[in-house]
């Protein structure tokens, strides 16, 4: 799965993590560290394996429980409108 910030979208490193604002709605998100090295990891080609895997042993959480989080986030930030996920070789 490909990511990538939606156009109307701005980022912005925070001491606590990753804001995002849409500029669109005037809405602002922010995501703690924990969401900053997901989105970071996506956003820089990394898999959504590769992004639970960071979080499994950079904060100590089983395997599982890193995979529903980086799964829940995705979908949060996808139907809010802020990233567009796209599947490799997808036409």
């Amino acid at each position: 799965m490909d990511v990538r910030l939606r156009g109307h979208v701005s980022l912005a490193p925070t001491e606590d993590g990753i804001a995002l604002l849409d500029e669109d709605s005037g809405d602002y998100w922010a995501l703690n560290p924990t969401g900053a090295v997901v989105l970071r990891t996506l956003l820089d080609g990394g898999t959504s394996g590769e992004a639970t895997r960071r979080i499994a042993e950079e904060y100590a959480v089983d395997t599982a429980t890193a995979e529903h989080d980086v799964e829940q986030l995705v979908a949060a930030l996808r139907t809010a409108g802020l990233i567009e996920t796209t599947t490799p070789g997808a036409p």
